[in-house]
């Protein structure tokens, strides 16, 4: 199989975003690990999105620089892109989570120098999500937009965005939906599960290359009539989600003065509305930019 040709502009500025990202991301787990330390589920949680991105990134970058990406059955401006778009949204968590939790004005029992280190994980770790959102970005830049591939155009992007923001939707239900005897809200579950599982499919599709793989519906006409599918499909849920949790006659419309922080059903309710709304609209506007023509 022979190895296709990079422009050598796309080679320097996505090798050094990801470089950039590459050794911020060592920096967060050798400091988390040294001194900074984490505990708890939150904790846990963004060790293992440093962890993966760390490691996925160190994949990537070997294989991009020895060329042996051409021997993989993918796209890899596509996979490359794919990534870079997700590791964003999952460092962007991340970096919000930990000081969150863990950064606090006051020396912990440990000492002001724990504290400094987290702090500087913290700082390490948003700089990491700039690099991985350049690499994105100078994926765009004019003359390598068709070598990156349709995950670099705006539908694919906002399709990385839309399974990961279902992801967060599916933590919010089960942190308390309340979907016990209630199936109303099961079949909203059920929207955003079949939506998340045909945008993930698309994503698929356009890493391994086979964009063209359905010669009986052309890939731009499939992405229109999906699009169409999942705003309906989500505008429906959107609406009945709120309807079925704060109605008074189903649920409550005001926060119960019992509810304890950080464990209280209706507060999830609340952001599992908020977020259903907010990839209602991103698949809006998938739909719209879906229907400009992109080079696949």
């Amino acid at each position: 199989m022979a190895i296709p040709r990079v422009p050598p502009a796309r080679v320097t500025h996505s090798c050094s975003a990801r470089s950039h990202a590459l050794v911020l991301g060592c920096a967060v787990v050798a400091m988390v690990i040294h001194s900074a330390g984490y505990s708890g589920s939150y904790g846990v949680f963004c060790m293992a999105v440093w962890c993966l991105c760390f490691a996925v990134t160190t994949v990537i970058f070997f294989l991009d620089a020895t060329r042996l990406y051409g021997c993989l059955p993918v796209s890899w401006g596509n996979l490359t892109v794919a990534f870079a778009a997700l590791a964003t949204l999952m460092y962007v968590t991340a970096s919000v989570v930990y000081p969150l939790y863990f950064v606090s004005s006051e020396c912990p029992y440990a000492g002001c120098e724990v504290r400094n280190f987290r702090i500087a994980v913290a700082t390490c770790s948003m700089a990491a999500t700039l690099a991985y959102g350049a690499e994105v970005v100078l994926s765009r830049r004019p003359g390598q937009a068709a070598a990156a591939g349709y995950m670099a155009t705006p539908p694919g992007v906002l399709k990385v965005v839309q399974a990961f923001v279902a992801c967060v939707i599916f933590g919010g239900v089960a942190n308390g939906g309340g979907l016990a005897g209630r199936p109303g809200l099961v079949c909203c579950v059920a929207v955003w599960a079949g939506c998340f599982g045909l945008t993930s499919l698309l994503v698929l599709l356009a890493v391994c290359g086979r964009t063209g793989a359905l010669r009986c519906l052309p890939w731009d006409r499939l992405l229109g009539a999906y699009g169409l599918l999942a705003l309906l499909l989500y505008l429906s849920a959107s609406v009945a989600w709120p309807v079925l949790c704060f109605d008074s006659k189903y649920g409550s419309p005001w926060r119960p003065a019992s509810c304890p922080r950080g464990g209280c059903v209706w507060d999830s309710q609340l952001v599992v509305s908020v977020l259903s709304f907010l990839n209602l609209g991103l698949y809006a506007a998938d739909l719209l930019y879906s229907q400009r023509p992109y080079v696949t």
